[in-house]
């Protein structure tokens, strides 16, 4: 059975949503999968653009929802391959687009409604829900499954009580 490991953060708003991705971006190196899960508004996006400036992606590579061409491709201290499945209609269409180039590849996946095709996920990934509570707050949940992504899941709950010290931050 693969070691799984779970932790949630509260985000009062976009700039806490990008910062979390942020420190998750921090944490990641070539090879790495994120599936990110959430409604339509919930945030992945936003939580993205946190991941690419963890990954040091420069700032005129503005991080966009890919919707129309499905994948995007930013350069930062790793590539950073970044998913939009939400025109998808089935498991089929994601394998014509040679989806395991990606996830088996040299950068980080970053793969948003990942449950559309999550029967081709790998067994070990990080997966990030986003829920929506109000006009402002989400609900970051995130399920590290795998030894690589329980570690990470760990670091983030150890610099969440970290940063509830004054003064402090996740970074």
């Amino acid at each position: 059975m693969i070691e799984e490991k779970k932790t949630i953060i509260r985000s009062s708003g976009v700039n806490e949503t990008v910062y979390c991705g942020k420190v998750v971006g921090k944490r990641l190196k070539a090879g790495d999968i994120i599936g990110l899960v959430g409604e339509l508004g919930a945030g992945k996006t936003y939580f993205v653009k946190g991941v690419a400036e963890g990954l040091e992606v420069l700032e005129d590579q503005y991080v966009t929802s890919p919707t129309f061409t499905l994948i995007n491709e930013y350069q930062g201290s790793v590539t950073l391959y970044h998913f939009d499945l939400y025109r998808i209609r089935n498991e089929r269409e994601i394998e014509r687009l040679g989806y395991e180039e990606y996830l088996f590849g040299d950068g980080v996946v970053i793969i948003e409604w990942a449950e559309k095709m999550s029967g081709l996920l790998p067994e070990e990934l990080l997966l990030i829900e986003i829920k929506r509570e109000d006009e402002n707050t989400r609900e970051i949940i995130f399920t590290g499954k795998g030894t690589r992504y329980t570690k990470i899941v760990e670091e983030i709950e150890e610099y969440q009580k970290y940063q509830s010290s004054p003064g402090n931050t996740l970074l």
